[in-house]
């Protein structure tokens, strides 16, 4: 099996070396500066795995071992989290922000992400509630002046348009911004929560059903279905707790700058690299 590795900086020899004498492989071939792959990998068990997660961690080095001839192509479908996964933002924190609640809601997102207040819809409600009031004008400059894609968002949704993909936006977030990231990053489907607002203003609600980790996994077994493709031919990237689900039905799962708990359980784990990371797995096999 070979073995990717990534840097958002330079690759360095020695730290090359590093890494190529602890997974035993044979060979290094640098297809950039910032990506190379090293052949001949037996086995990726799981104290291997810790050696490279320590060894690459403190270079700032991602790695992740991929099947021997897995194409980009031979999956048909990326699902994505928004909220600091697609994004470099949790969006609530940053709404609150305009009442002097961004710390305490903050808190409260933070534990629900690292699975610390397993009820998400009890920790959303929570948070909702701190908004109650709030003039709706402020979602739209959250989304003008704060929220800004993570690193190799648009260069990682070309590749995978290139290789016949399509795409789904899947949220624990709000309708309000990911309807406005469908059209501009042209997603093939989005789903969120819908903010209640009456009379201009946050009721502290959301309308419909709560988009928590049991419906993200539903949506991604409906919208493979509705594709005609089995949920491995999924690859899903998300950060938090509330995305575990839908991760564990994939072909490939990644967790995005993500909490222990997910980096854990994941497939590929991309602390340093940008979401344009995915298409370093598969060098020269876009399709």
């Amino acid at each position: 099996m070979p073995l990717i590795v990534q840097s958002p900086t330079p690759l360095a020899a020695d730290n090359l070396d590093a890494v190529r004498v602890a997974a035993g492989a044979s060979a290094c071939h640098l297809h950039s500066p910032h990506l190379a792959e090293l052949a001949d990998i037996d086995t990726a068990d799981e104290a291997l795995r810790a050696q490279l997660d320590e060894i690459c961690y403190a270079r700032g080095i991602d790695w992740a071992v991929v099947p021997v001839g897995k194409r980009l192509g031979d999956f048909k479908l990326v699902v994505m989290d928004m909220d600091s996964t697609l994004i470099t933002i949790e969006c609530i924190d940053e709404i609150a922000d305009f009442c002097g609640k961004k710390a305490e809601v903050a808190a409260i997102t933070e534990a629900a992400m690292r699975g610390e207040i397993p009820d998400f819809n009890e920790s959303l409600r929570r948070r909702l509630a701190l908004l109650a009031g709030l003039d709706a004008s402020v979602l739209e400059h959250v989304y003008n002046e704060r929220l800004k894609l993570s690193p190799g968002a648009e260069t990682m949704l070309a590749g995978v348009r290139a290789a016949g993909m399509k795409t789904l936006l899947v949220s624990g977030g709000f309708t309000a911004m990911t309807e406005r990231l469908k059209p501009r990053l042209g997603l093939d489907f989005t789903r969120a929560n819908e903010l209640e607002i009456v009379n201009g203003k946050l009721t502290g609600k959301v309308l419909g059903e709560i988009v928590n980790a049991d419906v993200k996994a539903r949506i991604v077994q409906e919208t493979c279905a509705a594709l005609g493709i089995r949920t491995d031919q999924a690859i899903v990237m998300g950060d938090g707790s509330n995305d575990l689900k839908m991760m564990a039905l994939a072909g490939l799962s990644v967790a995005f700058r993500a909490k222990p708990v997910v980096r854990a359980k994941a497939s590929v784990a991309f602390n340093f690299v940008g979401l344009d990371g995915l298409l370093g797995l598969f060098p020269g096999s876009a399709a």
